[in-house]
């Protein structure tokens, strides 16, 4: 009986003394939450998302810009403008700021974008919103991309 005693009392002690952080202050203790995984080279550079490759998305295509054109008009435009701050950044030159890649990452996650990418931390900052997803396809991300891309080659703005 005494050995069982001397052996709860010494456990009893244990959980007291972890529990109280080793007699260390609480400086000492270390976080148990899993920490985020670095981002890779190309995730830096392009964004994360689905898209973890280069994309061939070609030439500028025309006709895709215009239906990029109207995707915009109908899902981008409560918060961007093309050559002002509006809610979200002005987005007439960002195709010469930021790959294909990055913005069509930013446009198919935009929540993770900002919650873990460095340049989308400091659009949260500059702008203090998230920019909520719109539940566009690949495809329709990629035509806005190429909308982007001819108002900043050529100026004009293909919506109605």
């Amino acid at each position: 009986m005494q050995q069982l005693t001397r052996i709860l009392l010494l456990l009893i002690l244990a959980l007291v003394y972890t529990g109280c952080g080793n007699g260390e202050g609480d400086d000492q203790r270390t976080d148990t939450r899993e920490a985020e995984p670095e981002l890779t080279e190309f995730e830096l550079e392009h964004g994360i998302g689905p898209v973890t490759e280069r994309l061939d998305i070609g030439d500028l295509n025309v006709e895709r810009a215009r239906r990029g054109a109207d995707i915009f008009d109908r899902r981008c435009t409560a918060c961007h403008r093309m050559g002002r701050r509006f809610v979200g950044p002005p987005l007439g030159e960002v195709t010469e700021m930021r790959s294909p890649e990055f913005l069509i990452n930013f446009i198919l996650n935009p929540e993770e974008m900002t919650n873990r990418h460095p340049v989308g931390q400091e659009l949260l900052q500059d702008y203090m919103t998230i920019m909520p997803y719109q539940n566009v396809t690949k495809e329709q991300a990629i035509e806005i991309v190429d909308f982007l891309r001819y108002y900043a080659e050529t100026g004009e703005d293909l919506r109605d």
